[in-house]
């Protein structure tokens, strides 16, 4: 056992007191010493709840005959940082997260290890430890939310701030959007959308990283039974030296990133699932994703989709395992992925059924024939850019307009809500990359304001910066080369004709090549007089990778 070098031999005396210390006996130093990976915190509703899972999976370790020792690591709420100078820190947390496990197991030589996980940057975080320490590993998720409801009718996050539009243009008053407020989100839990909580933890069992189940919701009985056969089942994987490498494959990305188009995922994906096949050494186009969503239909619409439903309506249709089992029949998955059921994915889905029709549809059914993501090239983003197809209005699939400037996103925003944008603008927000932001924030608020404020069919945005999974409208994000690069981006001038054509892929700039050169000589790179000299954002700034590179440390 790996952990025999802390607890085995005459000169580990020491070790084994430290653990007497704690509470820990003499035989269950002789069985296998599990880290249990516990990223709860009171700090969101994703992670508020996961003592309880960490609970379970800890029975399931020592009925399967191990040792489970907890720790944590940190978690950020994307919500709480949302729009303002904290939205700098999420995706910069992603690394700290895989590193801080990489600290842990590695600096106590663990043997294997379950991640706990629920929310955005953590679940990629964790995944991309797993791959880079190789050591039996498994992931359990604390579930969707569940569905809100205000007077009888359903509502949900995007929902509010589909509100907070409403207030602004005086539909309804600040007293109704406060009441809507208190019952939007009704519990602990990922957030009730197609964030990229749901959508990273949806995905991790189309990785195969997963027990089946992703959808159940929070809060439940089935969750901690899903918790306990987790931490059950570390141990056989533990005994069959079964290792992450050997199951998150070239043939298992493709499988996630044909889940992600079929449901229309978060475009953090993109960079996440980059990051998690480069720190996995895989060799990976990120071209995929265009190749894929020629074949791979839109099969499924969650909030904020127009029209979309809600995660809990996705688990009652029987989830993403039934999903899987219909793409695994249609020949759309690599069958014979090996997943941490010990099992392919063809063994996993060969008995589910989808249980509803009109939420998971049929191929011959589909919302769309082309998935739920998008890239998109063109003079704007040579090395390209990312569209959540699958929440555009069609009378945005192709925009033309002038371009409204801004060099950070609140006064995007102001602008916004003030009306200073008209119908047939396109917003750019730049500078809010990886590098430039530093941290490339999301434009959630941004595109929010966009909705709210009734121009989600007549107003596009396009950034250097990221989106989150409830962003709607026509918003292309990881612009790329970003702007503190000297990217395109960077020499847009206020006017200028900025056309996208999303089912063509395409984002194109209305101005020469000549000028485009002339612009460059005189730029320079915006300040960052926001970011402290030494700190955690001023070293990522430093060391981070292009959006389209999976913004990883170079």
């Amino acid at each position: 056992m790996r952990s025999h070098i802390t607890t085995r031999g005459l000169e580990r005396a020491t070790h084994r007191a430290l653990y007497y210390s704690m509470g820990f006996l003499p035989e269950d130093l002789d069985k296998p010493l599990i880290a249990v990976v516990n990223t709860q915190n009171e700090t969101m509703p994703g992670h508020v709840h996961l003592d309880s899972i960490a609970k379970a999976v800890k029975e399931g370790i020592i009925a399967a005959g191990g040792t489970p020792i907890e720790f944590p690591t940190i978690g950020l709420c994307d919500g709480i940082a949302q729009g303002n100078y904290g939205m700098h820190y999420p995706l910069a947390s992603r690394e700290l997260i895989c590193d801080s496990v990489e600290c842990m197991v590695n600096g106590h030589q663990y043997d294997a290890m379950v991640l706990i996980t629920n929310c955005d940057k953590i679940t990629p975080g964790l995944l991309m430890a797993a791959v880079r320490l190789n050591i039996p590993a498994i992931m359990i998720s604390g579930g969707p939310m569940a569905t809100g409801c205000v007077d009888g009718q359903e509502i949900g996050y995007t929902d509010l701030m589909a509100a907070q539009g409403d207030v602004a243009r005086g539909i309804i008053t600040r007293e109704e959007l406060s009441r809507r407020e208190r019952d939007a989100l009704p519990g602990c839990g990922a957030c009730n959308l197609l964030g990229t909580a749901n959508t990273m933890n949806f995905l991790t069992e189309a990785l195969g990283m997963c027990l089946p189940g992703s959808t159940c919701l929070a809060g439940t009985g089935r969750r901690l039974a899903l918790a306990k056969q987790t931490g059950m089942k570390i141990m056989e994987l533990y005994h069959k030296s079964i290792l992450p490498r050997q199951i998150v494959t070239k043939e298992a990305i493709e499988n996630t990133i044909t889940v992600d188009l079929a449901i229309g995922g978060s475009t953090n994906t993109i960079l996440h699932l980059t990051a998690l096949a480069k720190t996995a050494d895989i060799d990976f186009d990120i071209n995929c994703f265009t190749e894929l969503a020629q074949k791979v239909p839109h099969l499924v619409k969650i909030k904020p989709a127009n029209n979309g439903h809600y995660p809990a309506d996705v688990h009652n249709a029987g989830g993403i395992t039934a999903l899987m089992g219909q793409l695994c029949r249609d020949g759309l998955l690599h069958k014979e992925a090996l997943t941490v059921t010990g099992k392919t994915v063809a063994e996993n889905v060969s008995e589910v059924k989808v249980i509803n029709s009109n939420v998971i549809r049929t191929l011959d059914n589909p919302y769309s024939a082309k998935g739920g993501l998008q890239l998109l090239y063109g003079n704007l983003a040579p090395q390209g850019s990312v569209c959540k197809s699958a929440a555009v209005v069609p009378e945005m699939y192709h925009h033309k307009g002038p371009a409204r400037i801004f060099n950070q996103e609140e006064p995007a925003v102001a602008a916004i809500y003030g009306g200073q944008i008209k119908p047939g603008d396109v917003v750019v927000v730049r500078y809010e990359g990886p590098k430039g932001g530093p941290g490339m924030r999301e434009m959630l608020t941004a595109t929010a304001a966009i909705v709210g404020m009734g121009l989600s069919k007549e107003v596009a945005l396009i950034t250097d910066g990221r989106f989150s999974g409830a962003t709607a409208g026509a918003a292309v994000g990881h612009v790329s080369p970003e702007a503190a690069e000297g990217g395109p981006i960077a020499l847009i001038e206020e006017g200028d004709m900025i056309e996208i054509d999303i089912p063509q892929g395409s984002i194109h700039l209305h101005v020469s090549d000549e000028e485009l050169a002339r612009r460059k000589t005189t730029w320079k790179p915006m300040k960052q007089d926001h970011v402290i000299k030494g700190s955690y954002l001023d070293r990522y700034a430093k060391m981070v990778s292009s959006a389209m590179d999976g913004a990883i440390f170079k």
